[in-house]
C-alpha cells in the first residue's frame, strides 16, 4: 500500500510546463478558487488558459513569465496527501531547486517533446538523486506540439534511460502527456491510445516510496540550546534526528566523552516514556555534562562519528566561484565550524557523469572535494541521514550560502 503522503518535485529545463502541469493538475481537482479560474478566462479569451500564473506569485515571475522561488502546493486524491514544490527551471535559479529537492521523495521530471533533453534536464535530475530521490517520472510534455508522436517520445526515453543508468538506484517511469490540454495528467488521453500505462497522477498514487526507517537507526539528537525552565532544572533541547530514546539509558555528547544517564524526557505536554526521530524534546540528565550548542547526544554504546576532515560532494551556487584555501563557514546540524577546501578531487558532467579534472567550481557546477576544518564535528553518511550527511557551506563576507 503507498504512503498517506508522497513529498515530490516537478523541475527540469526552463519552459518545459512545470509550472503549468501543477496548476493544471489543481484546477482538475477543483482546488482553484472560481474567481482565479475566472480571471485566466477572462485573460485566455478564447485561447487554452495560462495554467502557470497560479503558481507564479511574485510580480518578477509574472512580469517575465519565469519561475523564480519554489512554490509549494498541497492537495489530495482518494488515494493519499501531497506536498508538491514547483521549482524554477533557470540556471540562475538552480539554488531555489536544490533546496526543494532535499526533502523530496519523488521528482517528477519534465521535457519538452520538441526541445529535449537538455543540461538542465541532467543538472536537476543528478542534483535529485544526489539528495537522495531515487524515485523519477520522466514525463514528456507537449506532445501536442509533436503531433502526439510516439516515436518522438519513445526517442526520449531511450536518451534518458541511457543517462538514469549511471544513477545508481534510480527507477525510472516515463509519461507522454500535455500539461495544458490535461492529456494523461488526471484523465487518460484519447489522442495517444498508442500508450497504455499508468496518468501521472495514477502513477503517483501508486507510488511506493519507501525511505529510511530513522527511528531504527542509531540515536542521534542534535543540541539545539540549553534549557532553563526553572531555577535548578537544566535540560538539553533538541530535534531527534534519528533513532529512539528512554529514561535510564546511556548517553553521551562528544565520542569518548563523559557518560550520564537520560533522568526524564520534557515535553510542553508533559514526560515521556520514550521518543522517537523527528520529536522535539528536553533530556533532564542524572549527571550535569558539558554540552552546548552544536553537539550531538548520542547513545554511548553507539557513539556518534566525528572528523575535522573529509571529502564531500558539493552543488556549488556560489556567484563567484569556489576558491580552494579560502575560509567559509561549515553548518552541519546545528553545528557551525570553520572550513576550507584543500582540494578539488574532480567535478562532474552532469549529462555523462564523466570525472573532469578542475581547478575550481563556477556556478552550478558539481563537484566531489576534500574539506578541512578547524575542530572535529559530529558527521553521518548522507545515505543514513540527512541532517547529519547534509551541510552548508557559507561565505564569510556576504553571509551568502554557497
Amino acid at each position: 500500500m503507498a504512503a498517506s503522503l508522497l513529498r515530490f518535485i516537478t523541475c527540469g529545463s526552463v519552459d518545459d510546463g512545470k509550472s503549468t502541469l501543477i496548476g493544471r493538475m489543481l484546477a482538475d481537482y477543483g482546488l482553484v478558487p472560481e474567481d482565479h479560474l475566472a480571471a485566466l478566462k477572462a485573460k485566455a479569451g478564447e485561447g487554452p488558459l495560462d495554467f502557470s500564473a497560479l503558481l507564479d506569485g511574485l510580480s518578477a515571475e509574472q512580469e517575465q513569465g519565469i519561475t523564480i522561488d519554489v512554490a509549494y502546493r498541497y492537495f489530495r486524491t482518494p488515494a493519499r496527501s501531497y506536498i508538491v514544490a514547483d521549482t524554477p527551471g533557470h540556471e540562475q535559479y538552480t539554488r531555489n531547486m536544490a533546496v526543494a529537492a532535499s526533502t523530496a521523495d519523488l521528482a517528477v521530471l519534465l521535457v519538452d517533446a520538441q526541445k529535449g533533453l537538455r543540461t538542465q534536464t541532467f543538472r536537476h535530475a543528478t542534483i535529485a538523486w544526489l539528495f537522495g530521490v531515487r524515485h523519477f517520472v520522466l514525463a514528456v510534455n507537449k506532445m501536442d506540439l509533436v503531433g502526439w508522436s510516439v516515436d518522438a517520445f519513445q526517442r526520449l526515453v531511450v536518451q534518458f534511460d541511457a543517462y538514469a543508468k549511471t544513477l545508481q538506484g534510480a527507477q525510472v517511469t516515463a509519461i507522454p502527456l500535455s500539461a495544458v490540454h490535461g492529456d494523461n495528467l488526471s484523465a487518460r488521453s484519447t489522442h495517444m491510445p498508442w500508450y497504455a500505462g499508468p496518468t501521472l497522477i495514477e502513477h503517483l498514487d501508486a507510488a511506493e516510496v519507501v525511505g529510511a526507517d530513522l527511528s531504527a537507526q542509531s540515536f542521534r539528537m542534535p543540541v539545539q540550546w540549553i534549557n532553563r525552565l526553572t531555577p535548578g532544572f537544566r535540560g538539553i533541547a533538541g530535534r531527534i534526528a534519528s533513532g529512539r530514546v528512554a529514561p535510564g539509558d546511556r548517553i553521551t555528547a562528544t565520542q569518548n566523552g563523559p557518560e550520564t544517564a537520560i533522568a526524564r524526557i520534557v515535553t510542553a505536554d508533559g514526560d515521556l516514556a520514550q521518543a522517537i526521530a523527528g520529536q522535539s524534546v528536553t533530556l533532564a540528565l542524572a549527571d550535569e555534562i558539558d554540552a552546548s550548542r552544536g553537539d550531538v547526544i548520542a547513545l554511548a554504546s553507539a557513539p556518534v562519528a566525528r572528523a575535522d576532515q573529509f571529502e564531500a560532494t558539493l552543488v556549488w551556487l556560489g556567484a563567484e566561484p569556489l576558491v580552494p584555501g579560502r575560509g567559509y563557514a561549515l553548518r552541519i546540524g546545528t553545528k557551525t565550524a570553520n572550513a576550507r577546501v584543500t582540494h578539488i578531487k574532480y567535478a562532474l558532467n552532469v549529462e555523462t557523469q564523466e570525472h573532469l579534472s578542475a581547478t575550481t567550481l563556477p556556478l552550478n557546477q558539481i563537484g566531489v572535494v576534500n574539506i578541512a576544518l578547524d575542530e572535529a564535528v559530529a558527521f553521518a553518511p548522507y545515505a543514513e541521514s540527512r541532517d547529519l550527511g547534509g551541510f552548508l557551506l557559507i561565505d564569510r563576507l556576504t553571509n551568502a550560502t554557497v
